[in-house]
């Protein structure tokens, strides 16, 4: 399995069976979508109609499966949601026997039910940027602390290319309020099940 990153919540999977795009709104954001014909189009979010014919789109909660890829979006109370709303849709995906899940724009109070769902989580995906608008870095910590992944990757922060509608933290602000250091900073993250450690690491992931 391949994980890239290529700015705000963007990120595509790479199997050797399908490739999964995530939150592919960067059309939106002033730059390139990279969403492709046959991919498997996820939205944590609101979302535009997609501009290609992909395999299949996952945008709402429930249980899925697609080429030896298992799906779970699980609702959840967006940021910006008003108390008693769910909106959004955490997803959980089991790729090649690694477990990882995007978060997306959630306000940052999970109850039992969601993280029993959740749960073993080998890779976290957290937005970070804050400002009223996602997770600052205090909203992400406390889920973290929650979750116990072993992997952390953070997205959504200041972007040279990406146009947000609220400005965003700057990820190195990010990191010092986190109080964590990356462990590494890759071009593209490669795994196989079973080649996380016990501890949890953070990863910086270059945009494409």
């Amino acid at each position: 399995m391949e994980l890239q990153y290529y700015g705000a919540n963007c990120l595509r999977i790479v199997t050797k069976k399908a490739n999964v795009v995530i939150d592919d709104n960067l059309s939106d954001l002033g730059a390139k979508s990279i969403a492709k014909n046959e991919d498997i189009l996820l939205f944590t979010g609101t979302h535009g109609l997609p501009h290609v014919e992909p395999k299949l789109v996952i945008d709402q909660p429930g249980e899925y499966e697609a080429s030896d890829i298992s799906i779970n979006g699980i609702a959840a109370r967006a940021h910006m949601d008003e108390e008693g709303q769910q909106t959004a849709t955490m997803f959980r995906l089991v790729v090649d026997d690694i477990r990882i899940v995007f978060l997306g724009h959630i306000y940052p109070e999970l109850n039992d039910d969601q993280l029993e769902a959740l749960g073993t989580v080998d890779i976290l995906v957290v937005p970070v940027g804050g400002s009223g608008y996602t997770l600052d870095a205090i909203g992400a910590l406390k889920l973290i602390k929650k979750i116990e992944p072993k992997l952390i990757i953070p997205v959504h922060y200041a972007e040279e290319g990406i146009n947000y509608p609220v400005p965003q933290q700057e990820l190195d602000v990010v990191l010092k309020e986190l109080s964590m250091e990356p462990k590494e900073r890759l071009p593209k993250l490669k795994l196989k099940g079973g080649e996380l450690g016990e501890l949890t690491e953070l990863i910086v992931l270059e945009k494409q």
